[in-house]
């Protein structure tokens, strides 16, 4: 497999020029990306003697990891890509040894360099890994050393899918791990040398805005449960207005809720591409289930804690959600993982 090397890049130091020098020769070919630096910046780029693109204003990371993208899939069609960071975190050694990784696995996989957090990370860079590997492991079943990391190795396959992205900031790197799980790409993790220059200076993530920013991304993949579970009790108040027992309310809002989410779960939050045939039984199977489950809570609630019918219909549903959503993701609608 051939390999390119991408580097987005924002207002770098020297430290760009000297990776570029280190490593150019094991490389098909390298690409920088200039994301709006400026003119200040020019003998910069200039000194890196290799292909540069240029952003006339700073789009964000991850636009210009796209514009790369896409220039090496014109360019070097077939090619995988090695992404690394311009700010020196990254040694010459741990770029060739994932493009090694990389280049070494025929199947496809997406290589990330894993840096090991300790007592030297700076503390914005600490606070936002750690949200974001939660996220991840909470939403998307991965648990990863080191989510953030700008040193990856992407195979062919992954490419298109990337881009398609929306997100144009660091959210974009997070939104590539959920391109790798629709389509089945195995990840590995390759242990690097975490390296920070003191303060950290020319990192230019910002930890409350890109924290918040990345939540959101993966946040957006139970936003259909929270709509849905919004539907579910107004069909059930409503049911229990119209004089339904606590049974024939919780049916009928059951059923309004699968009409509702079934679809949009399959179709939109985890993409999948199996038969309704697959699917359907499964899913039906999971809401009858989830349904005896909650009426049954629901009852213990009110027995022994003497709650207001809604409220504890609430609790026991809150309860079941993670579940709910995690056998939806791993089983039912997750192709890549039945079986």
């Amino acid at each position: 497999m051939g390999l390119v090397l991408l580097i987005p890049a924002y207002r770098p130091g020297g430290a760009l020029p000297a990776l570029v020098e280190a490593v150019r020769g094991e490389f098909d070919g390298v690409v920088v990306v200039d994301d709006g630096s400026g003119v200040g910046f020019a003998s910069v780029f200039d000194a890196c003697r290799v292909t540069v693109l240029r952003h006339g204003v700073n789009r964000g990371k991850g636009a210009a990891l796209k514009t790369g993208l896409s220039h090496i899939a014109a360019v070097f069609p077939g090619f995988g890509v090695v992404t690394a960071d311009a700010d020196g975190q990254h040694l010459a050694e741990d770029v060739l040894r994932v493009g090694g990784r990389l280049a070494g696995r025929s199947e496809g996989v997406l290589v990330m360099g894993a840096r090991q957090f300790g007592a030297g990370t700076p503390g914005r860079s600490l606070v936002g890994n750690r949200v974001a590997r939660g996220f991840v492991w909470l939403l998307l079943g991965r648990r990863l050393t080191d989510t953030q990391t700008g040193l990856r190795g992407i195979p062919p396959r992954l490419l298109g899918a990337l881009g398609r992205i929306p997100a144009d900031g660091y959210e974009f790197e997070l939104d590539m791990l959920n391109a790798a799980a629709d389509l089945s790409v195995p990840i590995e993790e390759v242990p690097i040398a975490t390296v920070y220059e003191p303060g950290n200076p020319t990192s230019h993530f910002r930890p409350l805005r890109d924290s918040l920013r990345i939540g959101l991304v993966l946040a957006r993949f139970s936003l259909l449960s929270l709509a849905t579970a919004a539907l579910d009790n107004t069909v059930f108040v409503l049911g229990l207005r119209a004089g339904l027992a606590v049974a024939g309310a919780q049916v009928a809002a059951r059923m309004a809720s699968v009409l509702f989410h079934y679809p949009l779960a399959r179709g939109v939050v985890f993409q999948s591409t199996w038969s309704h045939l697959a699917t359907l039984p499964l899913y039906l199977g999971l809401v009858a289930v989830s349904g005896t489950a909650s009426y049954h809570l629901l009852g213990m609630l009110r027995e022994h804690f003497g709650w207001t019918v809604l409220g504890a219909k609430l609790a026991a549903e809150t309860g079941l959600l993670l579940v709910n959503f995690w056998i939806q993701r791993d089983l039912i609608f997750r192709d890549g993982r039945r079986g």
